[in-house]
Formats: structure tokens, C-alpha cells, sequence
């Protein structure tokens, strides 16, 4: 995309508003399966809760995606959508079993990550298919919150259980017609997904019955200029080696999944914010955006880095600016930035908006949550409205107060 069509769906829209272009992810999607194009049944699961708008969901059914799923809801907006159940998974985490017994009545893939529920569901539900999640004790991620797969974590079930995991599945003589991990996100070592999946090939062994191995993802992008990235074609050679001399061994050609978010959607995402004042103080001059935390919380929530230019002023001379938000808790995006001159009424743009950004939105200080476009063959289409005022109490109940 151009900076002009930003600027011209701000002035459109308004500001703030997210951005996304469909040419960006449609090329991610290429790039993911045509590094793995050596293995005969490769199935690839867009992550719903990195960006969950239905037209976002639309777009990953058109490019060929199944979907996975962490919640009930997500399940529905995925049927919503035009997925059919056994295009999507569902992988919840700490959830109860009535949960879970709706989204398999629901017909979609289960993935169980806990053995008292594992049993439960087994017990009640024998003839229904279930993919196991396993912690196969591997640190890795960019930061503690992404990082998933350690000994401490609260997902997987550790791979120091599998005689009770075999146990269970034997007494209830459930199916188990899956495998998983997932160790974290930002993950840069593709010797990390390699040492893994040789954890996981070993547990896979002890089932007769199944039907894929799901990697999980956590490949890093890129989040500025000559930043590391995860080497996906690198990794696709190595892991699909491995994954067919297994399928050799095991007697049947299994499916590999993944289940990225990040990686197929950061990148196409734009965030474009308004300057509202260019405030100078003894130490700092501070850009000061109609935007905060409410609306974009990764650098506030894991320290996240997301590149800012200033596209009113491209071609300005460059100075040191810490962009902030109007929250009143401390909401720096960036600090010390070296940006194009920035006056009032400027635009400017956050880069990598697109995975868990609009997804972790708020109404924080009773703030409308911005509208989203999808820029899709050349042409903004607005897939949501920016909140109003009726938004933000339409659930809301009034009491009457004054009535004794």
C-alpha cells in the first residue's frame, strides 16, 4: 500500500483506524505452505485470536485455511464465516468441560491440554475423536507472557505424563486422532521446532490411531528494518524431512498442521493515529496521538516493538520524538523515535498492527474501539464501524436509584 491510500482512508474513515491488506497475507499464506510443499498433506490453521474480524476469517477460507479456535466463540464465528466443522480446531486452555462438550457437539476438531478432563471427556465421550496437547518442556518465545512450552507453564500436558496420559486413554478406550505442542511465540531457532518435534514424533509412536501432528507456530516476523526473522523455507526443509521419514516409520501418511496467526497477519496491519499536540518539555518532545493502550496494548503489555513514520511528512527532516497516547497510565508506543518532522493534525503509522492489536482492543476510559478496513484488490472496504456512544452502554442497565 501506498502512504497516499493511508492517508486517504484517515481522512475517509478517521483516526485512529486499523488497516489491513489482503495482498500481504494472501503472500505470507503462499510462502508457509510453498515451504512445506515437500510434505503430501499439509494443513495450515489460521490462529482466529491474532485478528478475528469475519472478513479477515472469509479471506484465510478463500486462500484454502482450516481455522483454529481457543474459545467457544471463536468456534461460532468461525461456522459464522462459512467454515465447516472439521475446518476448524479447537484448542481452549483452563476451560470447563461443558465448554467443551458444546464446541464437539458442534462437530469440530478437539484438542484436550489436561488430564482430569481429558479422563472426564473420555469417559462420557468415547467415539469422539481427540487431539492431545502435549508440554514438551522446551523454553522458547520472545518474551515470559509468549513463551508456552516450559516446565512452569499452564498449557500441554507434560510429557513426564504419558504413562497416566496412555492409562487413561486406555480405560476409556477414547480415540486419539491428534498430536500437539506449542512452544511460544518470537521464536527465532528453528533448532527449537526441530528438537521438539523429535519430543513429539516419540510420543506420537504410542498411538495407533492418527490422523495428524499439529507444530503449532510461533514463527517471528520482522518488526523493522534488517530485523531477524524466523527462516520458514529453512524450516520447511528440515521439519518436512523429519516428518516424512516418521510418516515412513508409522505406516501412514499424517497431516501437518500448524496454527499461525502472527506470521500471516502482523505485517499486513496498519494503525493509523491523528497528532493531536507536539508537546515539549525539559528532556523530551512528545507526539501526542488520539490513541492509547485502549486501542493497541502489545508495547505497553510484553514490551513489543512496532516501527513509526509519519506519513503526512515522509520526506520531513528527521528528529527524536517519544510518541504517546491519551491515557491517563503511562502509554508510550515508542520512545526516542528518530521520525519525519510531526506537526499537529499528522498522521502516523504503526507498523506490524495486524496480529493482537485490534484483537486486544478495550473500551478503557469508556474510549470507542476503532473502525477496521481491509485493503483488498486496490480498494478500502470497511469490514467495521468505528463504536458510538450507544455502543458503550447498549449493555448496560440502568437502575433506578430513586426508587425505594
Amino acid at each position: 500500500m501506498k502512504n497516499s491510500d493511508l492517508v486517504t482512508i484517515a481522512n475517509e474513515y478517521g483516526s485512529p483506524v486499523y488497516v489491513y491488506d489482503a495482498e500481504k497475507i494472501e503472500s505470507q499464506y503462499k510462502r508457509l505452505t510453498n515451504a512445506f510443499k515437500d510434505v503430501k498433506h499439509l494443513k495450515i490453521n489460521y490462529a482466529v485470536k491474532a485478528l478475528s474480524n469475519i472478513s479477515i476469517l472469509k479471506l484465510f477460507k478463500k486462500l484454502g485455511s482450516g481455522i483454529d479456535t481457543v474459545s467457544i466463540q471463536e468456534v461460532q464465528l468461525g461456522l459464522a464465516a462459512g467454515f465447516s466443522p472439521e475446518q476448524i480446531i479447537y484448542t481452549p486452555n483452563g476451560v470447563s468441560l461443558d465448554e467443551i462438550e458444546s464446541a464437539a457437539t458442534l462437530g469440530v476438531k478437539i484438542n484436550i491440554d489436561n488430564l482430569s478432563i481429558l479422563e472426564q471427556f473420555g469417559t462420557k465421550h468415547p467415539n469422539t475423536p481427540v487431539c492431545i496437547r502435549i508440554n514438551p518442556h522446551v523454553m522458547a518465545g520472545g518474551n515470559a507472557n509468549i513463551s508456552v512450552g516450559h516446565i512452569d507453564s499452564k498449557f500441554g500436558i507434560s510429557i513426564h505424563q504419558i504413562p497416566h496420559l496412555l492409562r487413561i486413554v486406555e480405560n476409556t478406550k477414547m480415540n486419539i486422532n491428534g498430536i500437539h505442542m506449542h512452544t511460544g511465540s518470537d521464536i527465532l531457532d528453528i533448532d527449537v521446532f526441530l528438537y521438539a518435534s523429535e519430543i513429539l514424533f516419540d510420543t506420537a509412536k504410542h498411538f495407533k490411531n492418527l490422523e495428524f501432528i499439529d507444530f503449532g507456530s510461533g514463527f517471528k516476523v520482522p518488526y523493522k528494518t534488517g530485523d531477524i526473522e524466523t527462516n520458514i523455507e529453512e524450516l520447511g526443509k528440515k521439519l518436512s524431512a523429519k516428518f516424512n521419514t516418521f510418516c515412513k516409520s508409522y505406516g501412514k501418511d499424517l497431516t501437518l498442521a500448524f496454527e499461525p496467526g502472527k506470521f500471516l497477519v502482523s505485517e499486513s496491519g496498519h494503525f493509523l493515529t491523528k497528532v493531536n499536540a507536539v508537546k515539549q518539555t525539559t528532556s523530551t518532545v512528545f507526539a501526542q496521538v488520539d490513541s492509547g493502550f485502549n486501542h493497541l496494548i502489545r508495547p505497553m503489555f510484553y514490551g513489543s516493538h512496532h516501527e513509526i513514520d509519519n506519513i503526512s511528512n515522509p520526506k520531513g527532516r528527521e528528529r527524536f520524538y517519544s510518541v504517546v497516547g491519551y491515557i491517563c497510565e503511562t502509554d508510550t508506543f515508542g520512545n526516542n523515535r528518530r521520525i519525519n518532522e510531526i506537526n499537529e493534525g499528522d498522521i502516523l503509522r504503526f507498523k506490524n498492527a495486524g496480529a493482537y492489536c485490534f484483537s486486544m482492543a478495550s473500551n478503557y476510559n469508556s474510549r470507542f474501539r476503532p473502525a477496521e478496513i481491509l485493503w483488498y484488490n486496490n480498494k478500502a472496504h470497511l469490514i467495521r464501524k468505528q463504536e458510538t456512544f450507544d455502543d458503550i452502554i447498549n449493555n448496560q442497565v440502568e437502575v433506578d436509584l430513586d426508587n425505594k
